[in-house]
């Protein structure tokens, strides 16, 4: 069977240009011992990819040039030469950016269509929202009663963030979005308590507004002008995950810090990054209590879905314009 995929042909110097990849075509390779051959029916396109495609050393190997791009994917075992892997099994990969994949079943895991739709393994039952809850109760150390600031909170994971914190107890859920759209979603349908269009004025000035008491916890996806703003607002013993800083990635110039850093000598406050993989250990938990308040309604998500393979490349490049809300998802 003739599959097609994207490559990366050479690493993007600032935005990724359409010229830096080829969407290809090869051959189905027969799976080998221990393999399955899968169909995908969704595949993620996610901020952290862009990292990927420098050649600069950093937490993972970065995307070859002139091999298909790695990414979650979910789609349909097609052909077994694994045990415990049926013709007809559903599972989720990291194979990548491609209609259909043959890989290692250690690589894969078996999910459930009947329990939940395919697409909200990559999003909300996924890594993304994996990020969410052990960034906001491992990393930023949320207790009941904290008052917690997100940016980009109408993204995947932003958006879980905020729910999750009001759902464990926080005093007061403040978000930050790039359109009153937005805005007007995270107040009405994820329940902030308030929330501000970035564009609409400084951050720093609309944060002190719509949290006049400062925050307790920042969970930063943006980066630049928005951590300086929470270090700004942060209270006694403050904490700040850091996710992603979204507003960087394709910067050509070194970006320039936060100036109040100092700030966090007077708070005692706290900054720390973390990585996904790096509590994975937290999944049994996660989806059980994530997956019982998705069942419930208690947790909502959206999804933006992109049809066709051929446009995987604009769906990346629109994650990270800020065109999706919640998470932006291709589907085969």
């Amino acid at each position: 069977m003739i599959n097609r995929e994207w490559h990366l042909l050479s690493r993007p110097v600032g935005w990724p240009k359409p010229e830096d990849f080829a969407l290809v075509e090869t051959e189905t390779r027969t799976p080998g011992e221990g393999q399955v051959l899968v169909r995908n029916k969704y595949l993620s396109v996610d901020p952290y990819m862009r990292g990927r495609m420098s050649a600069a050393k950093s937490y993972v190997a970065p995307f070859e040039l002139g091999k298909v791009m790695q990414g979650g994917a979910v789609g349909e075992v097609v052909e077994s030469n694994a045990e415990g892997f049926a013709v007809g099994d559903h599972v989720l990969h990291f194979g990548g950016w491609r209609e259909y994949a043959t890989i290692d079943t250690k690589g894969a895991v078996k999910v459930d269509p009947d329990l939940a739709p395919l697409s909200t393994y990559l999003g909300v039952l996924g890594m993304t929202g994996l990020t969410a809850y052990a960034g906001l109760l491992r990393t930023a150390s949320f207790k009941e009663g904290d008052s917690v600031f997100v940016s980009g909170a109408a993204g995947a994971v932003g958006s879980q963030v905020g729910q999750i914190a009001k759902l464990k107890g926080a005093s007061r859920v403040i978000g930050s979005a790039g359109s009153d759209e937005k805005v007007k979603l995270l107040v009405e349908e994820y329940g902030f308590d308030a929330a501000f269009n970035y564009k609409n004025g400084p951050v720093s000035q609309q944060l002190r507004e719509a949290a006049p008491d400062g925050v307790d916890v920042y969970f930063d996806n943006v980066g630049g002008e928005h951590l300086e703003a929470a270090i700004g607002s942060l209270n006694e013993r403050g904490r700040i995950a850091i996710c992603g800083m979204i507003s960087v990635y394709n910067s050509t110039e070194p970006a320039p810090g936060p100036k109040n850093l100092g700030r966090l000598i007077q708070t005692r406050g706290r900054i720390e990054g973390f990585l996904v993989g790096d509590h994975y250990d937290l999944q049994p938990e996660f989806v059980r209590e994530v997956g019982a308040w998705v069942a419930s309604g208690e947790l909502k998500y959206r999804e933006t879905v992109v049809e066709g393979i051929e446009n995987n490349l604009e769906a990346f490049l629109g994650q990270l314009r800020g065109d999706n809300t919640g998470k932006m998802i291709v589907k085969l």
